[in-house]
């Protein structure tokens, strides 16, 4: 099942200079803590609604390949994280199969379970960078982030009802 907020954030077109964004805007693209754990102080209950969820070849990386090694299967999980049923954020996640050895197979189980549960509980993670983006009105976000050493590129896309635009204002 595809999602019209998918296209969006294919277009996010990112910031190497981010000195003119504003703070109260930089500190939610900038978060290094669990988006979903930040979600969460904003409503009741945060779930996932699944998109899409399983392996693709190298075709379906688009502006990915710079980040990724080359090989020839990824692990790619879309959702929607909705804070109390409405969608607040699209979220894109590309894993090297690689990646997918070791406890990082648990990321092929996650179901409904929100990335952020799985990753900020690991000891082993580290961030590469975090890339801020927009497309048309909406803000997003990519970061390569790697577990034990082992590369997985997540792009994000703050959706309208997200707390993000509320603060904003």
């Amino acid at each position: 099942m595809s999602h019209p907020a998918l296209r969006q954030l294919r277009a996010l077109s990112f910031f190497d200079d981010i000195s003119t964004l504003d703070g109260a805007l930089l500190d939610w693209l900038l978060l290094e803590d669990s988006m979903t754990r930040r979600f969460e102080s904003f409503c009741q209950r945060v779930t996932v609604e699944i998109l899409f969820e399983g392996f693709v070849g190298p075709d379906a990386l688009v502006v990915e390949r710079e980040f990724l090694p080359h090989e020839s299967r990824y692990w790619l999980r879309e959702i929607l994280l909705c804070g109390d049923g409405v969608p607040w954020l699209v979220g894109r996640t590309l894993v090297p199969d690689s990646t997918l050895c070791g406890p990082e197979l648990a990321l092929q189980q996650l179901g409904t379970t929100p990335l952020g549960r799985y990753l900020f509980t690991s000891s082993t993670l580290t961030r590469d960078f975090i890339q801020p983006g927009r497309c048309d009105e909406l803000w997003g976000r990519r970061s390569l982030l790697r577990l034990s050493g082992k590369p997985l590129l997540l792009t994000e896309l703050f959706l309208p009802a997200s707390p993000l635009y509320q603060e904003e204002r």
